[in-house]
């Protein structure tokens, strides 16, 4: 599987990666920035994290030549300190979080997460969860279904409130495929995504509980970086980078640490031509002092 680190070199080049330093991947992926600091460290290590049992063992194929530089654990955002600990490492000089849906789970039918083909309305990051989208999608009251999909979805809400009663009235919904369908009956297209694009991104970040999750590694992450260690976070959707933003603003203000972005950095027009997936990523970095 070809694979895109988003923001590669500028990940590296804010995180400063030094030979000998211990770093956190918070987000392994198929491994592609944790196999790129692991290929700047001597002594060094990466810890790379996720909470996907099938992204690890990717990522540890896809890092076989710098394998002994790294450390593997099935790991949420809201485990981070836990995970160090049990590592016997209490501060690292870096940590990279890459909040982005991974292109093995995106290109995966049987995982539930594309539009492309239809697929079990799953949407699990870690498989060993109950709760899926079928649960969310099946069981839910119509009220919590239209909170659902206009919170995190950020879909209007007359609109949030139109596609919960239709997906209620369609019980049971059976696929991924029969959920988009149900969703494009009562929303008109407009532009080049599919009306049931923020639908599929309200009910992944329900599943997995994407906002306390990151709430959980925005408040863990200050307390395991060293000083002068550098944090580096790449989001995909305004919620997240708003969340960000926020918390190395109230970290700089705090004087805890000094923001390395005045503004957000972006892909350049190379990397979307490249990997077009990368377009609405930004990234956000600091230093703790």
């Amino acid at each position: 599987m070809e694979h895109y680190p988003v923001l590669l070199q500028e990940s590296l080049e804010m995180l400063a990666v030094r030979a000998d330093g211990t770093y956190v991947d918070c987000t392994a992926g198929l491994g592609g920035h944790t196999g790129a600091i692991a290929r700047l460290l001597t002594t060094g290590k990466v810890i790379s994290l996720d909470r996907d049992e099938e992204s690890l063992t990717l990522a540890r194929a896809n890092t076989l030549e710098c394998a002994e530089r790294i450390t593997f654990r099935q790991s949420a955002f809201s485990s981070l300190r836990k995970t160090l600990d049990s590592l016997g490492v209490e501060k690292v000089d870096g940590i990279l979080a890459d909040l982005g849906v991974s292109r093995m789970q995106l290109t995966s039918p049987e995982r539930g997460f594309t539009l492309q083909q239809a697929g079990p309305l799953d949407m699990r990051m870690d498989r060993g969860q109950e709760l899926t989208a079928a649960d969310i999608v099946n069981r839910s009251t119509e009220r919590e279904i239209a909170r659902l999909i206009r919170e995190l979805g950020e879909e209007r809400g007359h609109l949030a409130e139109k596609i919960a009663r239709a997906l209620v009235r369609a019980r049971p919904v059976r696929d991924t495929g029969h959920l988009a369908q149900i969703v494009a009956s009562v929303v008109p297209r407009t532009g080049k995504l599919h009306p049931a694009t923020r639908v599929f991104q309200a009910l992944r970040m329900a599943v997995n509980d994407e906002p306390g999750e990151l709430d959980e590694l925005l408040a863990q992450a200050p307390e395991c970086l060293a000083r002068g260690g550098r944090w580096v976070v790449i989001a995909f959707q305004s919620l997240d980078d708003r969340k960000v933003k926020q918390v190395f603003r109230e970290l700089g203000r705090e004087g805890r640490a000094q923001i390395l972005t005045k503004h957000v950095v972006k892909p350049s027009a190379k990397e979307t031509r490249e990997n077009p997936a990368s377009r609405s990523a930004v990234l956000r970095a600091l230093e703790m002092k």
